[in-house]
C-alpha cells in the first residue's frame, strides 16, 4: 500500500470534531514518555511539559496529541510510563473527563490502534496507597487521524502523525520495535542514536514530507497537522498548507500549534533566567498567527 493510499485510508477513518471560531485547540505530538531512565527523552522537558499542559487546561483548550505520546518501543508496556509521569496523566485526565482529549496513534505507540488495549491498560491504574484500582482514562479511544470541520464554513484541518508516508515506520514498527528495545536502547545510553528514525536522518525526513505534501496537492491543498518527523514546519498563506508541530522532546524546550478564535500559531515553551538569575518557563511566538480561513482548500 502506498503512502498516498495509507494518507486516504486515515483521512476516511479520522474521527470529526466540530469547531468555530471561538473554539481553542493545542496540538502537541512525539513526547515520548518514558520510565525516567537514561533512555527517557522526555524526561528532560517534563516540567515544561506539565506547566504547558496546566496552562492549556485553565484557558479552556482541547488538546490534540498526535502520536507517539508514550514511548512503546523501549518500554513493554504502558504502567512503568505512568508511574514514572504520574502527575502528567492525571491532568491529562482532566481533559478527558471534560471531552477535551483527542489521542491519535503514531508508530511507537501503535499498539494503541487496539481498543482491548487501551482499555487493558489505561481505562484505570492501581494505587498502592490505598491498596486498589482507580479510573484513568475510561472510554478513552486513539484514532489514526482527527478531522476538525468548521461548523459554519465546512472548512477541515486533517491531524495525523504523519508515518503513513514512512514505509518502514508504518509497515516494519514491529521490527523497528524489537530493533530498539535490544540495541538502540542501551546505545542511546550513550549518545548513538537510532538511524532508522526520521528526527535523526535528514535525508528520509525531507522525502517523508514531499510525500505528504504530494498528498496534500493532490487533495486539492488540503489543510495538514503531523508529527513524526520532529522539525516544526509552518507555512505562510498560498503555500502547500503543511503544518508540523514538532515535539516536546527538543534540548531544553517543546513546540506545538495553537488553533484558536480561527488563528492558527507555531509556539515554543522553554526555560528563561529572569533578570534576578530565578529560572522561569515562557511560551514563545515562533510562527503566526495567521488566520485560518486564510489558506483556503480551492
Amino acid at each position: 500500500m502506498s503512502s498516498f493510499k495509507r494518507l486516504d485510508r486515515a483521512y476516511k477513518n479520522a474521527k470529526t470534531i466540530s469547531f468555530d471560531d471561538t473554539s481553542k485547540f493545542v496540538f502537541f505530538s512525539d513526547c515520548h514518555r518514558g520510565d525516567n531512565s537514561f533512555a527517557d527523552d522526555f524526561a528532560n522537558n517534563r516540567n515544561i511539559y506539565f506547566h504547558a499542559l496546566n496552562h492549556y487546561y485553565r484557558e479552556g483548550y482541547h488538546y490534540c496529541e498526535l502520536g507517539d505520546g508514550d514511548e512503546l518501543w523501549e518500554n513493554i508496556n504502558f504502567e512503568s510510563i505512568f508511574e514514572a509521569h504520574k502527575n502528567v496523566f492525571q491532568l491529562l485526565r482532566k481533559f478527558h473527563l471534560g471531552n477535551r482529549l483527542h489521542m491519535v496513534w503514531g508508530n511507537h505507540d501503535m499498539v494503541y490502534r487496539d481498543k482491548t488495549y487501551v482499555d487493558r491498560h489505561l481505562s484505570s491504574y492501581f494505587e498502592p496507597i490505598d491498596g486498589e484500582s482507580k479510573a484513568l482514562f475510561e472510554g478513552l479511544a486513539y484514532h489514526e487521524a482527527l478531522v476538525l470541520k468548521h461548523s459554519n464554513t465546512a472548512q477541515e484541518v486533517f491531524c495525523t502523525h504523519g508515518h503513513q508516508a514512512d514505509w518502514w515506520n508504518y509497515n516494519f514498527w514491529r521490527v523497528g520495535r524489537f530493533l530498539v528495545r535490544v540495541l538502540w536502547k542501551p546505545l542511546q545510553v550513550v549518545g548513538i542514536a537510532d538511524p532508522t528514525s526520521p528526527a535523526k536522518n535528514y535525508k528520509e525526513l525531507i522525502r517523508i514530507e514531499r510525500r505528504i505534501k504530494r498528498w496534500i496537492v493532490k487533495n486539492k491543498l488540503r489543510i495538514t497537522i503531523a508529527g513524526h518527523t520532529h522539525r516544526p514546519r509552518f507555512p505562510e498563506p498560498g503555500q502547500i498548507p503543511f503544518f508540523n508541530d514538532g515535539s516536546c522532546v527538543h534540548p531544553r524546550s517543546i513546540t506545538g500549534i495553537e488553533l484558536e478564535n480561527d488563528h492558527i500559531s507555531l509556539i515554543k515553551w522553554h526555560i528563561d533566567t529572569k533578570i534576578d538569575g530565578t529560572l522561569q518557563i515562557v511560551r514563545v511566538l515562533l510562527e503566526g498567527p495567521e488566520k485560518l480561513s486564510d489558506y483556503v482548500a480551492d
